[in-house]
């Protein structure tokens, strides 16, 4: 038997990926993949007032700081939320308020310097314990960050890959998404999508004892479960009409391939756990901006799951 860890989502949550990485020997898991979406969303400007003092807005509060040990601890804060700070200055704001292009070059610079340190904290950590972590960018990760994941001794790019995992179970893996409102980095048709899981399916030995770790979960699953929109972006009902956003392309390749698992995130609310026929589909969610690690505990037996539990930590 082995045992999977799986986790996604994290957005770029320090607390989430040293839990992420810890969740090995904490689980006494054999293996660790990992689901799309690692970076965050935003920079969080700290605006220098001059001497030690600074002001920094955080989810719509102002703080502001008086000293080198409120400074670092602010960091620590925006960093547990997966958001980047930046240190600044008036003059810089200006500049950028009337070049939003110069964000954008911040921001990259910001989420890749992560990335690097988040490479380096795993291949310390997992040195010498034989542990390797599976990922594959998700639609908010920019093309970027691939460069950086290949370079790693221990965390393994699979996007469009065929692994052959430590149990013997073959894995195919792809961050990218269906469409969705925000036009991330990641996303594509539903033809394309179809090609992409076909190609991928095509090379598998042994389809009915594969695993999917595909991002986005499977049109009406029960796990892609998300707020509907107006034309506005704004939540219908106050966030209280829910709708299917899954990847019906996905649906249709698991029906037709029957794969022993499938793993995926993308709709932080959809946490949860479904079959579609005797495909087992896992959705652990995400509570990233909280410092929560959601995971799925699988213990893999052979051509079958002994047993499998949702976590979190």
């Amino acid at each position: 038997m082995t045992k999977i860890f799986f986790a996604t989502d994290i957005h770029g949550s320090d607390i989430c990926w040293n839990k992420f990485l810890n969740a090995g020997k904490f689980y006494e898991a054999d293996q660790l993949i990992l689901g799309g979406d690692m970076t965050g969303k935003a920079v969080v400007p700290i605006i220098h007032q001059g001497g030690a003092n600074y002001r920094v807005t955080l989810l719509e509060q102002v703080f502001d700081i008086t000293s080198d040990a409120e400074l670092t601890d602010m960091k620590k804060k925006i960093r547990s939320r997966g958001y980047y700070p930046y240190i600044t200055n008036p003059d810089e704001i200006a500049e950028l308020d009337k070049d939003p292009s110069k964000v954008d070059k911040i921001f990259l610079q910001e989420v890749l310097k992560v990335v690097q340190q988040w490479m380096e904290i795993a291949d310390k950590k997992l040195a010498g314990t034989g542990m390797k972590v599976y990922c594959c960018p998700g639609n908010d990760d920019m093309d970027e960050v691939d460069e950086i994941l290949m370079e790693s001794r221990t965390v393994v790019h699979a996007e469009g890959k065929v692994t052959e995992l430590i149990s013997g179970h073959e894995m195919i893996a792809s961050g990218w998404s269906n469409k969705t409102p925000w036009d991330t980095h990641r996303e594509e048709g539903e033809e394309q999508l179809a090609v992409r899981y076909e190609a991928m399916i095509s090379k598998l030995k042994n389809p009915h004892n594969s695993i999917f770790n595909i991002h986005v979960p499977p049109y009406k699953s029960g796990l892609d479960e998300a707020p509907e929109l107006d034309k506005d972006l704004r939540p219908v009902l106050a966030g209280n009409s829910m709708i299917p956003v899954g990847s019906k392309a996905l649906r249709a390749a698991i029906e037709k391939t029957q794969p022993l698992l499938t793993l995926h995130g993308h709709i932080h609310e959809g946490r949860g756990t479904t079959r579609i026929g005797k495909t087992l589909c896992i959705n652990p969610g995400s509570m990233y901006e909280q410092g929560t690690l959601l995971g799925a505990l699988i213990v893999l037996g052979k051509n079958k799951i002994e047993n499998f539990v949702l976590t979190t930590g």
